[in-house]
């Protein structure tokens, strides 16, 4: 069978082909799309049409390339939805997590459920953009009154290749509306909130899900059918479904990309206060909770990039930075003015005088600077989690495209003292693939 896991990210979107030889797990790169978040009227919104246009485009592709899949999975970041009307058509705009209508309305909903009361029923770590934020927004503008319905980024893009909805766990987990121990949409949360209860009535399956096959429209455009599968559609969730692939007892894994996710399975979720005070988040996993923190990421660097006019590669800001590294760089990465800063480099030197750093004056202080100072935060993060589990640690994994960074996997190594093991630097495709699979072999 021929596997194709569609992998979008906020930056860019792939569609990765697989097959078994011999036993092994053979993945092919045959399509790759630009995304990014885009200003509409003050906000900032994702292109839906251009998305849905390049899940079809990359179809096509591989169909020319010869190369047809039986089975088809979609993932993206989480937190994001489309509000659907009575013809289920998408309302647009479809907001960008990183508009700032979420850091709006989070103290609103604080002051009617107050964080440590939502925390104990999710289990998700406040983040200004979470949904339950978002859709409060949409509430108070009136949104929700005119849509009949919702479903989270990657389910919406399931629903436009087959015609069939469903909720899929991992990816609704991250909404802050879920209840972290039944796994159902939080009851509690939605009334005291005035959310439409009718938009709630259809709760979170476990993956995979097998969605159904390809509308004839699309079947038509991409000269070829083949099932839709919902693996975990949170790109965490199935990147960290890929370390069945890899020899990572009692390690910590960083799925390390335009996020850094941090953490650890486990069988039950924790909401207590020890728990809470660290702000970790209790995300589905695949028959686990990943117990895990949201760390900035690489984002940062792929601001440092953009503001640098694209001048230089990511393997090369990694070799200026380990030439020029200094001084070792302790910034507070996961501060809002991170999230989306006119320019990093600005916010850099600003919170470098605020601390009496040098400040950077080259593009590979820069980047040190943003390197060091995530692996000063993984090593903050792994003594929380430690505390917070009762459990050590000896090993961190990293996947995703963040484990080919060998300049960040050194100063992790060096900072934390834990040893770094490498898992695929394709994880969330291969996980994806891999829950795909299941569905042939149950």
């Amino acid at each position: 069978m021929i596997f194709l896991a569609i992998d979008i990210g906020a930056s860019s979107g792939r569609h990765i082909a697989a097959w078994r030889e011999n036993g092994a797990m053979v993945m092919k790169e045959v399509y790759r799309f630009k995304n990014g978040a885009e200003k509409q009227d003050g906000a900032l919104v994702w292109n839906i049409d251009s998305l849905c246009s390049e899940v079809v485009n990359g179809l096509a592709a591989c169909k020319k390339a010869g190369i047809v899949p039986d089975s088809i999975g979609i993932d993206t970041w989480g937190v994001d939805y489309c509000l659907l009307d009575e013809k289920d058509e998408v309302m647009r705009p479809v907001y960008c997590y990183r508009d700032e209508r979420g850091a709006k309305t989070s103290p609103l909903v604080h002051e009617i459920t107050p964080f440590s009361e939502l925390y104990e029923r999710t289990g998700i770590q406040y983040q200004s953009f979470n949904t339950v934020y978002q859709m409060y927004f949409d509430k108070l503008n009136g949104r929700l009154e005119k849509s009949a319905d919702f479903l989270m980024l990657p389910e919406y893009l399931g629903f436009f290749l087959t015609g069939v909805k469903a909720h899929e766990y991992t990816d609704c987990s991250t909404s802050g509306l879920v209840n972290a121990f039944t796994r159902e949409w939080d009851k509690d949360t939605i009334k005291k909130l005035g959310l439409p209860e009718r938009l709630f009535e259809r709760q979170p399956e476990n993956a995979p899900i097998k969605l159904g096959k390809l509308k004839k429209e699309i079947t038509d455009k991409a000269g070829f059918n083949a099932d839709v599968i919902l693996p975990a559609t949170h790109d965490t969730g199935s990147a960290v479904a890929s370390l069945r692939e890899t020899k990572a007892d009692n390690a910590i894994y960083i799925s390390s990309g335009t996020w850094s996710l941090m953490g650890v399975e486990l069988d039950k979720p924790l909401t207590g206060e020890a728990a809470f005070n660290a702000n970790f988040s209790n995300e589905g996993g695949i028959g686990t909770v990943r117990f895990l923190k949201n760390i900035m990421g690489l984002w940062l660097v792929q601001c440092l990039k953009k503001e640098l006019s694209d001048k230089y590669s990511f393997a090369e800001l990694a070799e200026m930075a380990e030439k020029e590294a200094h001084f070792d760089y302790v910034l507070s990465v996961n501060d809002e003015n991170y999230l989306a800063p006119e320019s990093v480099m600005k916010e850099i030197e600003k919170e470098c005088s605020a601390k009496g750093f040098p400040v950077p004056k080259t593009p590979g202080e820069f980047a040190h600077a943003i390197y060091s100072s995530l692996a000063h935060c993984y090593k903050d993060t792994a003594e929380e989690l430690e505390k917070v589990t009762g459990r050590t640690y000896e090993k961190i994994c990293i996947i995703g495209g963040g484990s080919n960074n060998k300049y960040l996997n050194g100063l992790t190594e060096r900072i934390t003292g834990k040893k770094v093991i490498l898992g695929s630097p394709e994880a969330t495709a291969l996980g994806n693939i891999l829950l795909q699979e299941e569905v042939y072999v149950q």
